[in-house]
This record gives C-alpha cells, sequence and structure tokens, in this order.
C-alpha cells in the first residue's frame, strides 16, 4: 500500500476509471491544461488527451448541461466545479434535468455523471470558495451525496460514483486534501454508497459527524477519552444522501447519548435530519438531549475569523461532557 494525500487518492481514483472504461470523461475549468486549482486532475490530459479530459469555458451551467447530453450518448461524465459556491450556477441544470431523468423517462434513461466539487472552509479562501452547501443538495430526491473524509475512503467513494448509474454529488473537504495521509490499497477498491463508517467503538456518547469535520471529532475523543474517561464512538457518515439510518440507530441505542458535528450552518443542516431520524427510530433510549456542534447560522467569515466559526474540538468536548453529565 502507498501512503497518499486525499487529492492523490481521488487523481488515482480517475485515472483507474478512465484506463478501464473509455467512455468515463473528466471536465471542467482548468482541469487539462492547468491540472485544476487543487491539482486532483494531475496528468489526466497528458494520459488520456483532450477528448477525455476537456478544459471547458468559465461556464458551470454549460459544463453540467453538457454533461447531461453526453450521458445520454453512453458516457459517464465527471463535472469538476471550481469551488462549491460556484456551483449554483448550475443549480437549475442539476435540479432540473440531472436528478430527474430516470423518473422522468420511467427508467428508461438515467445521467451517470459525477458532479465534483470541493467544499468548506479551513484554507482561508475568499468569498464564494469556503461554503458547505451540502444540505441543499441532499434535499434534492433522485441525488446521492456523498463526502469522504479521508484519502482510502475517498478513492473508494469517487470510483463508486463514476461506476453508479444514478448522478452523484461529491463533496471534497478541501481542508483535508492535503492535511494527511493515509494507506490505499494498490489494488482498485470501492465502497457502497449509503453507508457510514464506525471510527471508534464507545460506550458513552456517540459523536455523529462527516468531511473535515470528523478530523476534529477524532482529537476530541481522545481528549474526553484521556482527560475525562468518556469512552466515545465515532460514526462517520460519508454519504449524506441516502444517510444509514441503521448504523446510525445501532450506535444511538448502545450510548443512548449524541452529538452531532458538521461545519455548515446548523439551521436545516445535516444534523437536523440525523436527529430527526433518531427521534423517530430511538427516542426511548436516549437519556439526554441531542447537542449540535455545527457552523453558526451565517456567511463563513473571512480567513482572520474563520476558525471561530468552524467546529474544533474543544466545542466538540464541551458538548460531549454537557450530554454526559446531562
Amino acid at each position: 500500500m502507498a501512503e497518499m494525500t486525499m487529492v492523490k487518492a481521488l487523481n488515482l481514483a480517475m485515472h483507474e476509471a478512465m484506463r478501464e472504461d473509455p467512455n468515463v470523461l473528466v471536465m471542467g475549468e482548468d482541469v487539462g491544461q492547468d491540472e485544476g486549482v487543487f491539482r486532483v486532475t494531475e496528468g489526466l490530459l497528458r494520459d488520456f488527451g483532450p477528448q477525455r479530459c476537456i478544459d471547458t469555458p468559465l461556464a458551470e451551467a454549460g459544463i453540467v448541461g453538457a454533461a447531461v447530453g453526453l450521458c445520454f450518448k453512453g458516457f459517464r461524465p465527471i463535472c469538476e466545479m471550481q469551488f462549491d459556491g460556484f456551483s449554483f450556477q448550475a443549480f437549475h441544470q442539476v435540479e432540473g434535468h440531472v436528478r430527474r431523468f430516470r423518473n422522468r423517462t420511467r427508467g428508461t434513461r438515467t445521467c451517470p455523471m459525477v458532479i465534483r466539487m470541493p467544499y468548506g472552509g479551513g484554507i482561508r479562501a475568499i468569498e464564494h470558495h469556503s461554503e458547505a452547501p451540502e444540505a441543499t443538495y441532499a434535499h434534492l430526491a433522485g441525488l446521492h451525496v456523498v463526502i469522504p473524509s479521508a484519502p482510502r475512503n475517498a478513492r473508494a467513494l469517487l470510483r463508486a460514483a463514476i461506476l453508479s448509474d444514478d448522478p452523484v454529488i461529491l463533496f471534497e473537504p478541501k481542508a483535508s486534501y492535503r492535511a494527511f495521509r493515509e494507506e490505499v490499497p494498490d489494488q482498485p477498491e470501492t465502497m457502497p454508497i449509503g453507508k457510514a463508517r464506525l471510527v471508534r467503538e464507545g460506550r458513552h456518547v456517540s459523536i455523529i459527524s462527516y468531511g473535515a469535520a470528523l478530523r476534529a471529532v477524532i482529537e476530541a475523543a481522545e481528549e474526553l477519552y484521556d482527560e475525562y474517561d468518556v469512552d466515545a464512538e465515532i460514526i462517520d457518515l460519508l454519504s449524506v444522501a441516502p444517510l444509514d439510518a441503521e448504523l446510525i440507530q445501532e450506535s444511538v441505542r448502545r450510548t443512548g447519548r449524541v452529538v452531532v458535528v458538521h461545519e455548515a450552518p446548523r439551521h436545516c443542516g445535516v444534523g437536523a435530519e440525523v436527529i430527526a431520524r433518531i427521534v423517530e427510530d430511538s427516542l426511548l433510549y436516549l437519556e439526554a438531549p441531542i447537542r449540535r456542534v455545527t457552523g453558526f447560522d451565517a456567511i463563513i467569515p473571512y480567513f482572520a475569523n474563520e476558525k471561530s466559526y468552524l467546529p474544533d474540538a474543544a466545542r466538540v468536548v464541551k458538548a460531549a461532557l454537557e450530554t454526559v453529565r446531562y
């Protein structure tokens, strides 16, 4: 196994898929000659040529709209939105066409495309470059929405997304792009979309998170155990549409206490849906109110104040102790 960053693991997944299937292609702004803003598409133009690694105009709606037509011709396009904040320029294509064609054609046509987008804060970026709009897309029936947290599951999820016959939105936490390395298997690997991962077993509280926020959760769990003798269980959602309700309920019924952590705003966030599912199915197992640690209900601030907006280990520890001591 080689140790890789998330950027390299995502790049590996695209190289593998494009070698395996000539109908897989990549398209987006600066993905070819400049190899992407974050170099995720490095080497694709060199290895597969301009017919399969396509530099597009600055027109997100055009990228996704063209990809719809390509799907109907048998291709499996991977569309890159340079930043998630720019994806709303293509939102009418995603909402009005991409997610609807299986239903619209009564199953005779699908849109087997992946829309990749760097998302979230933590890199000291400017406006429209640090949003976390995953709940907006998760609300749209007909889409799968997945969010890796580490290099290995990033490679496996992207491969699964490319193989899916339904459209997949892949939110890539850019704060994790080069933050750490992880061993990635030499052989191609996929993982099922819609399944969460039990990161750490625990007895006292379930902490449910995803994306870059998972790093703060892992740090908090270590502090909880070392300093307060609190044994936290950690669930990494990996997919926010669909949710792995089964694993969530199993964890909640073991611990009886829950903290949900994400960097998107609190109001109508993914955490609210997770809590609703828990209340519907496992209310009588709860021994304390559920706590949320999230971004605030405000536009993410510029980099001078960015750290105060994003969930960190201290906020997670505080919420977990409040829940355990209730």
